[in-house]
């Protein structure tokens, strides 16, 4: 095989994730996936698991969920055709206070408790990332952030509630919105916290054979 990279055939690469967010980090680096199709697990914590534990074993979940149905899904032509060049990327990203794992916030009550226990506070962010390729090899990393939120009044909280954008989001706020203000204090990755650690993903995709 030819080592001029204008000569090899870049592998299908699938995002199994919906999460606009990390499509707009993804394009930032100048990856834009052929395919996206998100999995649908059980992201129920597994008993006394930690956040770390979470974050990574969610991704590697999420990948395998899609391989698995370029495996079994006999009807689907398109998918069959490029299965033995296709890549799968997959992310999740937890908020960790100690060996709590925060929720995504899927009503007011969950985000207000999120805010809450927050406020004032530091705590970690872990996004696990995930790639698997056409020979079913994982390669995975996790990625730790350290954060600390300043101490939230009632009204910025009612305020933030209001606005919507804790929706789905782990703990309860996304530091790419207005929460960002929130933060006096941040080690590690950002774009991780958004939810897509781009260094690490970047190495992962390169390392299964993607041409960057």
């Amino acid at each position: 095989m030819s080592d001029d990279p204008s000569q090899l055939i870049r592998p299908r690469l699938i995002l199994a994730s919906a999460s606009p967010r990390r499509v707009s980090l993804l394009k930032q680096i100048g990856i834009t996936p052929d395919s996206i199709i998100p999995a649908d697990i059980n992201e129920t914590p597994q008993k006394s698991e930690i956040p770390r534990q979470h974050a990574l074993r969610l991704a590697q979940e999420k990948a395998l969920a899609i391989y698995n149905t370029l495996d079994d899904d006999r009807d689907n032509e398109d998918l069959k055709s490029y299965h033995k060049k296709t890549l799968i990327l997959a992310a999740d990203t937890v908020v960790g206070v100690g060996r709590r794992i925060l929720p995504k916030a899927d009503t007011l009550a969950q985000a207000e408790m999120c805010l809450k226990r927050l406020s004032g506070k530091g705590h970690r962010v872990y996004t696990g990332v995930s790639v698997i390729d056409d020979t079913g090899l994982c390669r995975a990393k996790c990625v730790e952030t350290r954060l600390t939120m300043k101490t939230l009044s009632d009204c910025e909280i009612r305020a933030y509630l209001e606005s919507g954008e804790w929706q789905g989001k782990a703990g309860g706020y996304g530091i790419q919105g207005f929460a960002e203000v929130f933060i006096s204090k941040m080690v590690g990755s950002y774009s991780s916290v958004v939810g897509l650690p781009l260094f690490e993903t970047r190495n992962l995709l390169s390392s299964a054979g993607y041409i960057l």
